[in-house]
């Protein structure tokens, strides 16, 4: 991909752009429609777009088949931990309302870390899909 000059500095201008978007899902999807799965993929589609323009060698550079599995163990880690913290308060498997002082700050709380846990997942599994059905550099 090389000899493709605009589709790299294009790329360039959108990663930047689509990252944000999915920021965005990611953060506002406690008080909306989204949350952790959209925003997952849509990060990892921005990493995948690097990985095709400036290639998987490149790409594996940025972030490794051992890094992606690393945050994809995270992000299972991080919504175990917040499910099992509502048994240890004395209530059910991710009872979010025991995580603050007052049971909205308790779902607030729980739901940004859920969100936060299934995005990280769900991002490094798409990667790894992706790593997977790569044999050669594109």
């Amino acid at each position: 991909m090389k000899e493709y000059e605009i589709l790299r500095i294009i790329t360039k201008l959108l990663i930047p752009v689509i990252l944000l978007f999915g920021l965005y899902i990611q953060f506002h999807g406690d008080y909306s429609a989204g949350g952790g799965f959209q925003a997952g993929v849509i990060l990892a589609s921005s990493f995948i777009l690097y990985n095709i323009i400036f290639g998987v060698n490149v790409g594996k550079a940025v972030m490794s088949q051992r890094g992606a599995k690393i945050f994809m163990s995270l992000g299972l880690l991080l919504y175990t931990f917040v499910g099992f913290l509502g048994i240890l308060l004395g209530g059910n498997f991710l009872e979010y309302n025991l995580l603050g002082p007052t049971s909205t700050y308790g779902q607030i709380t729980g739901i940004f870390l859920i969100e936060l846990g299934v995005g990280l997942t769900v991002g490094s599994v798409m990667v790894l899909i992706f790593y997977s059905f790569n044999k050669e550099d594109i």
